[in-house]
């Protein structure tokens, strides 16, 4: 398959919590670049000399509402690819990438009620979603469930409240592991779908997106639990 490589520039970061940045990623050369919400681009990064070492794939956050910049969200895990954003990169540092990429996106045919269960960035490609949602004035429900540790690592919090308030059919959660502060829902993103949405309903759909564990046990309590079918449930590894 022949890939398309772009060139970027870096025009703007934003520290979003203690451990993770927004960066504006102008696409060089182009007026609109046209992606579906959910996809992502893979950044060739000067880390190593492999493409395995050097390659990174991250969600574009922002909805596609035309333009030829992307929000990237990414969170530094200690990896270099993490480490070269948070220590590197600069505004007006350049990168070098290809994409859009992925199928991680909504269906052709919405369904009556969208179920979002994340973790850590990965609630980018569904910040993406939402908005277009948004903007395309869906009638249907979408629930958004976030789960982190801290109250600190909240992504988009302020965004997702206010969205909440205007948007009657969008309903958003936080759940949180380890904060002992926190006066919300404390635990686990399973518990809230396990809790909301224990009778099966047809014109559902989960879509979830995180690190491997959370996704291999949301998709087990669904299926086997709950009693979902398989193409009600898509999914988006992190790391």
């Amino acid at each position: 398959m022949a890939w398309t490589w772009y060139e970027g520039c870096i025009t703007r970061i934003e520290h979003i919590s203690v451990h993770t940045r927004r960066f504006w990623l102008e696409v060089e050369g182009v007026e609109d670049f046209a992606f579906k919400a959910g996809q992502f681009i893979t950044v060739d990064l000067p880390i190593g000399e492999k493409r395995t070492e050097r390659w990174r794939s991250y969600s574009i956050a922002n909805p596609p509402r035309g333009g030829s910049v992307l929000e990237l969200c990414i969170s530094d895990q200690g990896g270099p690819a993490s480490r070269y954003f948070f220590d590197e990169v600069k505004e007006g540092t350049g990168l070098r990438f290809k994409g859009p990429s992925g199928v991680f996106v909504l269906p052709k045919d919405l369904p009556e009620e969208i179920v979002m269960v994340c973790t850590g960035t990965g609630v980018a490609p569904f910040r993406s979603m939402i908005w277009l949602l948004y903007d395309s004035g869906y009638e249907g429900r979408v629930h958004l469930i976030f789960g982190t540790r801290f109250a600190w690592d909240i992504l988009y919090r302020r965004e997702f409240e206010v969205l909440q308030e205007d948007w009657p059919q969008f309903k958003y959660d936080v759940v949180l592991s380890r904060d002992e502060q926190w006066t919300g829902r404390k635990g686990y993103v399973h518990q809230v779908y396990l809790e909301a949405y224990g009778e099966v309903a047809p014109n559902r759909l989960f879509m979830l997106c995180g690190w491997r564990p959370m996704v291999d046990e949301a998709k087990k309590h669904l299926l086997e639990e709950l009693g979902y079918q398989a193409e009600q449930i898509k999914v988006e590894l992190y790391g």
